[in-house]
């Protein structure tokens, strides 16, 4: 069965501009909802404080389960339910590090129960420290950050032969990074100030193909983040690596358009870059969306039947795959003609 035409031409350059102002709203939608949120929605994992998972043996309301937390530690904790609701599972979530025994599970239950009348059985207690909680924060920050710039050196020595210059860029960044971390600099804001430093220095040096690749990346982790703070979904380790496989997917489509371009800019030298472009992207359209729809079925099915526990990191990944097909395709590829006025002006 052929799904594309080898001979397909569709003038995906020619819609660029309307491509780049979708991109724009998106990032300053998911931007704005950060904004009126305060930042995204910490899980247990950053932000500290203890999340306990129970199951009733039949439907119950949210206020018994509150009730049943009275005289106990938890009588503040937010509850919500988990998973689907004939799981008839609840969250009960404290902001502070409760102090437990062997009992604490045990007497729990036998709270709940008697406020509910239903038998309950505790299936987890997680307590993360809030020292804990802001260094994972810190290092999932960290993660990203490393991830983009080592991604940097490859595509610069991959597709432009500029190891040296490449790898001397990365290593200041992360030297400065580590520099101002000593001095207690807010990690959020110096990752940002380094990213963006990273993109003036890509100008600067022409490193064209790193620019295009880095600017796509960042453009499918803002929207995914922006995303979950509009869905109102917490922010925990597995999204992290969530955003890190994202990174990786879309990075790899990139790489397979760019490979394609160069080889077409050799054969077909003589062509406008725009027309090479998009030749390129069509020529490796019917592997692009094979790839996108076979990972889709799986992560569908991961987010439909997989549980309450692997839910977001499967809405998480569902977003990331969708976001990241149609920056390889819209965004870092385009991003490549800013250098054509500019060779021309130089």
């Amino acid at each position: 069965m052929q799904f594309i035409k080898p001979n397909i031409n569709l003038n995906f350059i020619g819609k660029k501009k309307i491509a780049f102002l979708l991109s724009i709203t998106m990032v300053l939608v998911s931007f704005a909802s950060l904004l009126i949120h305060k930042g995204p929605r910490f899980g247990i994992d950053f932000a500290g404080g203890t999340i306990i998972q129970v199951k009733f043996s039949a439907p119950v309301e949210i206020d018994a389960v509150k009730q049943g937390l009275n005289g106990t530690n938890l009588q503040f904790s937010a509850v919500q339910g988990f998973g689907a609701i004939e799981d008839n599972e609840f969250l009960i979530r404290a902001e502070s590090t409760l102090t437990t025994d062997e009992n604490f599970s045990s007497q729990l239950a036998e709270g709940l129960q008697t406020a509910t009348g239903m038998a309950t059985e505790v299936r987890r207690v997680e307590m993360v420290g809030p020292q804990v909680g802001r260094d994972l924060r810190e290092k999932a920050l960290l993660a990203m950050f490393y991830a983009l710039l080592f991604i940097t050196i490859y595509i610069s020595g991959r597709f432009e032969l500029k190891w040296i210059l490449s790898g001397v860029m990365a290593g200041a960044l992360m030297a400065a990074v580590y520099f101002f971390k000593l001095f207690d600099v807010s990690i959020p804001f110096l990752m940002a100030a380094a990213l963006a430093v990273a993109l003036v220095l890509f100008w600067l040096f022409e490193l064209k193909y790193a620019m295009g690749a880095i600017v796509a990346l960042l453009h499918d982790v803002v929207i995914t983040v922006g995303i979950f703070s509009i869905f109102d979904k917490e922010f925990t380790l597995p999204i992290i690596a969530a955003l890190l496989t994202i990174i990786g997917y879309s990075l790899n489509d990139t790489i397979i358009v760019f490979d394609r371009i160069r080889e077409n800019q050799r054969r077909y030298h003589k062509d406008p870059l725009a027309i090479i472009i998009n030749k390129s992207v069509n020529e490796t359209l019917s592997r692009t969306l094979l790839t996108s729809l076979t990972t889709l079925i799986v992560l569908v099915a991961l987010f439909a039947l997989g549980g309450g526990i692997i839910h977001d990191f499967a809405f998480a990944m569902i977003i990331g795959v969708l976001i990241g097909t149609y920056s390889s395709i819209f965004v870092a590829s385009p991003i490549l003609l800013a250098w054509q006025g500019r060779t021309r002006r130089k």
